[in-house]
């Protein structure tokens, strides 16, 4: 499951989809900053479809990579605990 496909599921949308993502790392390895990669980005859907992301949310989604690259089993172990919990009836 993907950063989107997660918080789709457990919360708010992301405003960074993951197309929106690969893009950002694409441009980031080639040495763009983030900054100038914002203004070329258009939020698809929402609320704020049509503009641009904020920096705050660029800067999330790539520290949500980050962490997600850093500890891939801590995601998934994180979703099987949270499925396991009692649901209130």
């Amino acid at each position: 499951m993907g950063h989107a496909d997660a918080l789709l599921k457990f919360g708010r949308p992301p405003v960074i989809t993951e197309d929106m993502l690969h893009t950002v790392l694409r441009w980031r390895a080639g040495g763009e900053s983030v900054e100038d990669i914002r203004s070329d980005l258009i939020i698809p859907t929402g609320k704020r479809g049509g503009k641009n992301p904020s920096l705050a949310s660029i800067y999330r989604a790539l520290a949500d990579h980050a962490m997600t690259q850093a500890y891939p089993d801590a995601v998934d172990q994180a979703h099987a605990e949270f499925a396991a919990l009692p649901t209130r009836t």
